[in-house]
């Protein structure tokens, strides 16, 4: 059975692996990776809080990151309009980047401390859709969604 290479798969990852990890570097990851680990739940994290009352009532109350936003809105703006801006794309493009930096030094895979803005070791390439309407089915996501 013989794949077609005809179109390349949109998103691309690669890592730049080094030839061997530092042991000191390894064994003290967890502590070492606290604050960008902090920098990255502020940017993306979702948080939820519940309490109750003194009758017994619980409430909970929701916030979303500005990963959960971004989705939200991307999706608003492809089923309505039709339209996925350059610059809204670039930014997502660059929040997944640096998650993937960050996610990269915790499974071990570079040494190289996440950056929130060089490429560094990691590499994450996605095409930019150029024609939308077409590229993008306003509809799609919700039947796949219920097929789901």
């Amino acid at each position: 059975m013989a794949l077609s290479t005809a179109e390349p798969y949109p998103a691309r990852l690669e890592v730049d692996y080094p030839e061997q990890l530092d042991r000191v570097s390894t064994a003290l990851r967890i502590f070492w990776a606290i604050p960008i680990l902090i920098i990255a739940a502020l940017i993306s994290a979702v948080g939820s809080s519940t309490a109750a009352t003194e009758s017994g009532e619980t409430a909970t109350q929701a916030a979303g990151g500005i990963a959960g936003g971004l989705f939200l809105a991307t999706v608003l703006m492809i089923l309505f309009r039709q339209v996925y801006p350059r610059w809204w794309f670039n930014f997502a493009l660059e929040l997944e980047r640096f998650n993937a930096r960050v996610g990269a030094y915790l499974a071990l895979l570079t040494d190289t401390y996440p950056s929130t803005t060089d490429e560094q070791a990691v590499h994450l390439e996605v095409d930019f859709p150029e024609n939308v309407p077409q590229d993008l089915n306003r509809w799609l996501p919700l039947v796949k969604w219920f097929l789901a």
